[in-house]
C-alpha cells in the first residue's frame, strides 16, 4: 500500500494523463526556446565530475522545467540531470523526470541531434511524455493508452521484420557486434539517445541500441513514445525499464518496431 506521502492528492488537475502531456509539451517548447536564444549569444560551459559537458542552458532549462511543471504538478517528485538527487521522490507514486538538454555536445556543437524532453512517471512507468527537437523543429508527446504524436500527427514504428536491410543506430562498439548477424543499414549516429528512440517510433530507424549506463532522464519520455508507437524499448532479456529507482540508471539496450524486437534482442547478445 502506498504510503500518505505517496498518494496522490485528491482533485489532482493532472488525473488525466493527456492533461499532463499538454502540460509537458508545453513546457519542452519552452524549454527548447530558452536554449536557442542562449546558444545565440554564447552560452558558457564546463565539465561535470563524469567529465560530461554541462552548459549555462541546461541549468536555465532545467530552473525553468522545474517551476512550470511543479505549478501543476507540486506534490510530485523530481528527477532531474541537473539537479541535486532528493530522495523524497521514492517516496511519491508520481513523478516529473526531465533532461533539460539530452545531447549537450550536439547542442554545444551547433548540431540538430539534441532536444529538450520531460516525463510524468507513475509507479514507475511514465503515462505522459513529450520530446522537443527545436533545431527541426518537432515536438514528440505521447500519452499511456493514447498513443505518438509528431507534431500533431500521429506516428508509429516500421513493420520491418529482419536485420538484413533494417536502419539501425547506435553505439559504435554495439554496431561491430551486429555485423555478424548480416548486412543492415548504418546511418550517422544521433547524439541524444532520447531522439534517437524517438526516430525508431517514427520509423525513420528499424532499431537503435544503447550501451550500459543510461539515466532515467535520458529515457522516460522516448520510452513512452516508442510504445505508444507501437515499438518497445527493453533490457536485453526483454524487461521493460522501471523508472525512479534509488539509482536512476540502466544497463545495455535494444530498441525496435514489435515485429523486429526479438531478432534484434537475439543479435544483440
Amino acid at each position: 500500500m502506498p504510503t500518505l506521502a505517496s498518494e496522490l492528492p485528491h482533485h489532482d488537475p493532472l488525473a488525466d494523463p493527456a492533461i499532463a502531456a499538454q502540460h509537458l509539451a508545453d513546457a519542452v517548447v519552452a524549454g527548447g526556446a530558452v536554449a536557442v536564444a542562449m546558444f545565440r549569444d554564447g552560452v558558457k560551459s564546463w565539465s561535470k565530475h563524469n567529465d560530461s559537458p554541462v552548459t549555462e542552458a541546461d541549468i536555465a532549462v532545467d530552473l525553468m522545467l522545474r517551476e512550470r511543471l511543479s505549478l501543476v504538478g507540486p506534490d510530485y517528485g523530481w528527477l532531474s540531470e541537473e539537479t541535486v538527487d532528493e530522495p523524497s521522490r521514492l517516496s511519491r507514486r508520481r513523478v516529473w523526470i526531465v533532461d533539460p538538454i539530452d545531447g549537450t555536445r550536439a547542442y554545444m556543437a551547433g548540431r540538430a541531434d539534441w532536444c529538450v524532453e520531460a516525463a510524468l512517471v507513475e509507479d514507475g512507468r511514465p503515462i505522459a511524455g513529450a520530446l522537443f527537437a527545436p533545431v527541426t523543429n518537432e515536438l514528440f508527446v505521447a500519452v499511456l493508452g493514447g498513443g505518438a504524436t509528431r507534431n500533431g500527427q500521429p506516428i508509429h514504428v516500421s513493420h520491418t521484420r529482419a536485420l538484413p536491410g533494417a536502419v539501425i543506430d547506435g553505439p559504435a562498439p554495439w554496431l561491430a557486434h551486429l555485423d555478424q548477424s548480416g548486412s543492415w543499414r548504418r546511418v550517422d549516429r544521433i547524439r541524444s539517445l532520447a531522439l534517437r528512440v524517438a526516430r525508431v517510433a517514427t520509423g525513420e530507424l528499424d532499431a537503435a541500441l544503447a550501451s550500459p549506463n543510461g539515466n532515467d532522464w535520458d529515457l522516460a519520455a522516448a520510452d513512452l513514445l516508442v510504445h505508444e508507437a507501437g515499438g518497445r524499448l527493453t533490457t536485453l532479456d526483454g524487461r521493460p525499464l522501471a523508472y525512479n529507482a534509488p539509482v536512476p540508471r540502466h544497463g545495455a539496450l535494444v530498441s525496435a518496431g514489435s515485429l523486429l524486437h526479438p531478432a534484434l534482442m537475439a543479435a544483440a547478445r
